[in-house]
């Protein structure tokens, strides 16, 4: 295990250094430059000060060398826009975006795996072919289109529940809103649901014509114990991988959600950022973002010892 983990960082670190190199050069060739931080108010004596105070006429090799040693620093960088460092604006959002896509999670496996088990059970029977049916319907649909259509319904036409996110500086302040976070959750939640349960149905009909499966039953287990009891552990597994893959998505917030319901949490920092090109923020949140996925893959591998104990690594 031990040798597995040191390989795993090693591959880690290649992966991290190969996202900041990628989006680093991605950045600098946006359209605008570093005049765009300025607006088009400032004279192009403004321009060319800002651009030497903070080194932008240097070979982008050395901005990325200059850039790499303040991360190890601990420093991220300074948003002109917001007037912040990006380590406090992602202090500030990445618990708001934890609280939305955490929640989301929690509904999502709580709907899922038991609709997962009932599609295999009931497989090639109506109502397998109905929650399939609508599996499809939520999976397709695009996020700004879902959450637009819900706030038509429940805010605009039957003015149940309140066509923004909650607001507020802290994940406290969010949650004296519950009504607010209704809409967003729900959005993230529908289509999640409409994926976990897929996977669930696929993993629990393979598992149910395993010998296991029968040996229990033969023993005269209830059918209760057969599919919570021994089939459940084993199914989960594809489930575990998109719990872990689900990580990305604490720290990015779902940009298109959080952009249609103005939710304050990390993907609407990153949506602000792009539109008016704060590069810091681009980066630090590209970075941390690209953290999480290779945490998360590593969590992934980790449960699937602890929920299969066939799993070995070395």
């Amino acid at each position: 295990m031990t040798a597995y983990l040191i390989r795993r960082l090693l591959q880690a670190l290649v992966v991290l250094f190969g996202v900041s190199v990628i989006t680093f050069v991605m950045i600098h060739l946006l359209p605008g430059g570093p005049r765009a931080l300025l607006g088009i108010t400032a004279t192009p004596p403004q321009v060319r000060a800002f651009i030497i105070a903070n080194g932008f006429n240097k070979p982008i090799w050395t901005q990325y060398v200059t850039y790499m040693d303040h991360i190890f620093h601990g420093n991220f960088g300074y948003s002109f826009h917001d007037n912040q460092t990006v380590l406090q604006l992602l202090q500030q959002n990445l618990p708001k975006s934890a609280l939305l896509v955490g929640l989301s999670a929690a509904a999502s496996l709580i709907v899922a795996v038991p609709l997962g088990i009932l599609q295999a059970v009931r497989r090639n029977k109506p109502v397998d072919y109905f929650l399939t049916a609508g599996a499809f319907v939520g999976y397709s649909m695009p996020l700004f289109w879902l959450g637009t259509l819900l706030i038509l319904i429940f805010a605009v036409d039957v003015h149940l529940l309140p066509p923004s996110g909650p607001q507020g500086s802290t994940v406290g302040a969010l949650l004296t809103q519950p009504r607010a976070l209704i809409l967003p959750v729900a959005t993230l939640a529908i289509v999640t649901i409409a994926l976990w349960s897929r996977y669930m149905r696929s993993s629990a009909v393979d598992n149910l014509v395993q010998d296991y499966i029968r040996t229990a039953r033969a023993k005269g287990a209830s059918e209760t114990r057969v599919l919570f009891g021994h089939l459940l552990r084993n199914a989960l597994l594809p489930i575990i991988t998109l719990l872990g893959l689900s990580l990305p998505a604490v720290l990015s917030g779902e940009v298109i959600t959080e952009s249609v319901f103005n939710y304050p949490g990390m993907g609407l920092l990153f949506w602000d950022a792009a539109t008016s090109h704060d590069y810091a923020v681009l980066m630090g949140v590209t970075i941390v973002v690209g953290a999480a996925t290779v945490i998360g893959s590593l969590l992934a591998d980790l449960l699937y010892a602890v929920v299969d104990p066939r799993v070995r690594y070395s």
